[in-house]
């Protein structure tokens, strides 16, 4: 049996219906991919609006200095501590020097002894608030949890702020001293 062609085909209607097969095909891709971003970005169940992943929240935002922990139960910063480190504060600019900023705080540091709790730790905690301006945008611009340790804190501090062009000036004019 053969089969007869009941109708004679019209590519204007052909055409017509091979485009709406094709701009369907591309709203059901488009669809797939806005699923599919969906469920990347927040999940097949979160229906928030675009500004709200765009809107800065708290969440994420983190020291860029790792506190030991300390061992006493009521360690505590008080206001006078923090006021008596931020009479000096270091600002980055060039014209400033990280030595007597590192020297004066420290020299604070040690005339505070809180409940047991290290020095280390006691510096660690306190040193953002001797920062301002451009030195405090550094320290806040450095990976969550980056320092581990006081050590660490004073290398990458003099690093950015002494750096080695600094060393090598200083050296030239004591070279050529005359």
């Amino acid at each position: 049996m053969q089969s007869a062609i009941l109708y004679e085909p019209n590519p204007q209607t052909e055409m017509t219906f091979f485009l709406r097969r094709k701009k369907q095909g591309v709203k059901e891709q488009k669809c797939k991919a806005r699923m599919n971003l969906t469920s990347m970005v927040g999940g097949g169940g979160d229906q928030r609006m675009l500004r709200d992943f765009v809107t800065p929240g708290v969440q994420g935002i983190a020291s860029s200095i790792a506190h030991p922990t300390v061992d006493t139960n009521n360690f505590e910063l008080k206001p006078a501590h923090i006021s008596m480190v931020q009479q000096s504060q270091f600002g980055g600019t060039p014209l400033e020097d990280p030595n007597p900023h590192l020297s004066i705080f420290l020299e604070v540091c040690d005339t505070l002894k809180l409940n047991g709790a290290s020095n280390d730790a006691i510096g660690l905690r306190l040193f953002p608030f001797s920062l301002r301006d451009k030195a405090r945008a550094w320290l806040d611009s450095l990976l969550s949890g980056y320092i581990t340790t006081w050590d660490e804190l004073i290398r990458t501090f003099l690093t950015k702020f002494f750096p080695p062009s600094k060393t090598a000036s200083l050296r030239n004019q004591i070279t050529n001293f005359t």
